[in-house]
């Protein structure tokens, strides 16, 4: 009975091999993890607690400095990046081939001439996931690629949206030290014509128009301020800052170089050049794989597997199997023309973007062209409105001329000075954004090989 007892062969065994294959099965499996909503905003308090790549200096940042903050900092493009991962979750999830079907069945005798429990199992696989599975791929692959070059676009326009915002304020604030010298300069006489024309040594004629442009001084001075009030708070918002915060700005402005020849020629380049047409020809390539999945999606569902069992008689019996769809009704017609007029509509989109590109670039080359012409002529006017206004001082102290023509010289030397500040700043502004729709000093990204249509 000992002999028996220790030969005969563990009676636990299965149920530890059963263990082992369900403790395998579920270690390949994903958990869960909680991700809790932010419950309250994040805004950086100084400029110091920004994310920074490069060490911040001491003194007022640069337009290049704050440019890289913006990309670095900024709450919606952290946003867009997450885009990323979904996109490479998909393309994972179009590398996975379909699990193969396990079938297994029990059927105790309940009546009959039998003598043992019948049981029929089968394994089957669809191989027509197999024709589609090179397609659906390079589909998915394609939009990642879609989606990164869409961020990059993102990060173009926040460059640039961040350049222009710095080139604002700094171009703003001269404006403002020159109006508020004009205004000091203006008040003071003003102070002496009102005490003047209390004591009746002037007339309201001789004073009116003095009053009046220190008053309209003033006004665009407040107007001024409001708005460069505005830009600030916007280049916080860019930052990720408090609005509270003063973000310190260099007086100078380093912006890229800008030849308009070079651009000009180098104009037919630029669909492979700026990211959102790179997009648009990435997503033209996955529409086309999803055109080619659809078309081979046509062929009829073709299974393969082996099959087994045994009846309640014990007669048992096992081989291959196989299954077919039949293409009577649905041949995937309407799949096929979904993703062939969807891919008309990506070439139209395509072929209207990259028009409207270089259409915009011309444009944008003849208007820096055209603002330069301007610029030029005020800033040859200036000296001439600068000596008129001198002259007209010294006429005024020898009653050579009138309180009116006076006040019409000086405002005319003031006028000017700000019309060269505004030029400026407007040129600053086209050039900002000519060097983001051509990405200059910005990083550029690799189109897509052109293959023919299939």
């Amino acid at each position: 009975m000992d002999e028996m007892d220790i030969a005969a062969p563990p009676r636990r065994a299965p149920s530890k091999a059963l263990a082992v294959c369900a403790a395998a099965l579920l270690s390949g499996c994903a958990s869960y993890s909680p991700l809790p909503l932010p419950a309250q905003p994040h805004l950086a308090g100084t400029v110091d607690q920004l994310a920074h790549a490069d060490p911040l200096p001491a003194g007022p940042l640069s337009v290049a400095q704050v440019t890289a903050l913006a990309v670095q900092n900024n709450p919606d493009l952290r946003a867009a990046r997450a885009q990323h991962g979904v996109a490479q979750a998909q393309l994972i999830q179009a590398g996975v081939l379909p699990n193969p079907l396990l079938s297994v069945a029990v059927l105790p005798l309940l009546a009959g001439v039998g003598t043992t429990t019948a049981w029929n199992a089968a394994l089957n696989f669809n191989f027509a996931s197999l024709l589609t599975y090179r397609s659906k791929k390079e589909a998915a692959q394609k939009a990642v690629q879609q989606v990164d070059a869409d961020i990059l676009w993102r990060e173009w326009l926040l460059a640039g949206q961040a350049r222009l915002l710095a080139v604002d304020l700094i171009e703003g604030q001269r404006a403002v030290e020159l109006l508020t010298r004009s205004r000091d300069l203006l008040a003071g006489r003003g102070q002496r014509l009102e005490t003047a024309l209390g004591q009746g040594n002037v007339t309201l004629v001789d004073a009116a128009p003095y009053l009046a442009v220190r008053q309209t001084t003033q006004t665009q001075l407040d107007d001024l301020q409001r708005l460069l009030l505005a830009k600030r708070h916007q280049l916080n918002a860019l930052l990720g800052l408090a609005p509270e915060v003063v973000v310190p700005l260099a007086a100078s402005i380093d912006l890229p170089p800008l030849d308009p020849a070079a651009i000009a020629q180098d104009l037919p380049n630029l669909a492979h050049r700026r990211p959102d047409l790179v997009a648009l020809q990435l997503g033209y390539a996955a529409q086309d794989a999803k055109l080619r999945t659809a078309l081979l999606s046509q062929f009829p569902n073709l299974t393969f597997g082996v099959s087994g069992g045994s009846d309640n008689a014990n007669v048992r019996n096992g081989g291959p199997t196989a299954s077919v769809g039949l293409p009577v009704f649905d041949r995937n017609q309407g799949g096929v023309a979904i993703e062939r007029a969807t891919r008309v509509h990506l070439h139209a989109e395509y072929a209207a973007r990259l028009t409207a590109a270089v259409g915009d670039v011309r444009a944008r080359l003849s208007e820096i062209a055209a603002t330069e012409r301007q610029l030029a002529q005020v800033r040859a006017d200036l000296p001439i409105a600068e000596q008129r206004a001198a002259r007209a001082e010294a006429a005024l102290a020898t009653r050579d001329i009138d309180q009116r023509t006076y006040v019409d010289l000086v405002n005319l030397r003031i006028t000017r000075a700000v019309q060269i500040v505004t030029l400026e700043q407007a040129l600053r502004e086209q050039q900002v954004a000519i060097a983001t729709v051509v990405g200059a000093g910005l990083p550029s990204i690799e189109a897509p090989p052109q293959e023919p249509p299939k």
